[in-house]
């Protein structure tokens, strides 16, 4: 059997089971439904078909994963054969119910038929893919040992080829050598000659080099020397800039810490005052209220401090959580 019947078997398998699942899906939820609406108050009739379709469900989640951890060589372990059974169960006794509670063995023989057919399905359709998933490990391993023989026979035969070449070229390395010590000979005495000419050219090339490299080396250490004090000044004017931005930076902070000393002082002020006697001049309210809304007092609280209305303040407030709206809504309260 090669993997393309593999394949088939798989789907033909895969077809099969999901077509026995949905049709006794199918089944369970016509035959259980009646069942439940006769056992379920008039209102919450509607609801008859959920339990059948809830266990289903779960046949339906038991049936897939089963099928993938088939599929992967692996065991779920014990929980899902209890969710198998239950559910498997559970979708029998569901089914003939309403036959057993009227009788009817025959009615009991019939309904049961789906769901038993739903239950071997399950557990053979588990038994055919793990026996698959078998039957692949074992196909795929004959066909790696093959390829392994394979590489193996085509690596012998490539080491023989180069054993071979590797032979002949020792043989002409041989004969070459050969001649290339005569050649040698020959030329060990021009090489000698040549060398004592090079030897003298080398000589006076290092000490035009070596006179070379030291001006460079000189001018090297100049040009080093005035980066260093370049980078020197560099690092001076940036300290002196870092110093004056820190202290800018401190005196601003300085500042605006006394800023809001001020200004803390002031609503404390304002709201230590406690509620007024009667209506204050709209300036001294709005402080109030502006004093109250960042205190986070109620509107009403407000109210009492500066003597004007509920409204009034609620606008005030709007104001502030809305900025760029109070010069209209000024106008307006200004007309009231």
């Amino acid at each position: 059997m090669n993997g393309v019947q593999i394949r088939s078997a798989e789907r033909a398998l895969s077809v099969g089971t999901w077509l026995i699942v949905s049709g006794a899906m199918l089944y369970s939820i016509l035959t259980v439904t009646p069942l439940m609406s006769a056992h379920t108050p008039a209102k919450w009739a509607w609801t008859a078909p959920i339990l059948p379709l809830v266990v289903d469900a779960a046949v339906v989640i038991v049936v897939r994963l089963d099928s993938v951890l088939a599929r992967l060589g692996g065991h779920g372990g014990r929980w899902p054969i209890v969710l198998r059974w239950m559910t498997g169960t559970m979708t029998l006794a569901l089914n003939t119910a309403d036959s057993a509670l009227k009788k009817d063995l025959v009615g009991v023989a019939v309904h049961s038929v789906a769901p038993l057919l739903l239950i071997v399905t399950a557990e053979t359709g588990l038994a055919y893919r793990r026996a698959i998933t078998a039957a692949v490990t074992t196909l795929e391993a004959r066909q790696r040992a093959e390829r392994q023989a394979a590489q193996q026979a085509a690596h012998e035969r490539q080491e023989a080829a180069r054993r071979e070449a590797r032979e002949e070229r020792e043989h002409a390395a041989a004969l070459a050598r050969e001649q290339r010590e005569h050649e040698a000979r020959l030329a060990a005495d021009a090489a000698e000659r040549e060398e004592r000419r090079r030897r003298d050219e080398r000589e006076e090339r290092a000490a035009r080099e070596a006179a070379e490299r030291a001006d460079r080396e000189r001018r090297e250490r100049e040009r080093e020397q005035r980066e260093r004090e370049r980078e020197h000044a560099e690092r001076q004017a940036s300290q002196r800039a870092e110093n004056e931005r820190r202290e800018r930076a401190e005196a601003q902070q300085h500042e605006q810490r006394e800023r809001e000393e001020h200004a803390a002082r002031e609503r404390a002020t304002l709201l230590q005052r406690g509620p007024a006697a009667g209506k204050l001049p709209e300036d001294e309210a709005r402080a109030i209220v502006t004093a109250a809304f960042d205190a986070a007092l109620s509107v009403r609280a407000a109210a009492d401090l500066c003597g004007w209305s509920v409204g009034w303040v609620s606008t005030r407030y709007a104001e502030h959580r809305t900025p760029g709206t109070g010069g209209a809504e000024l106008a307006i309260a200004s007309r009231g």
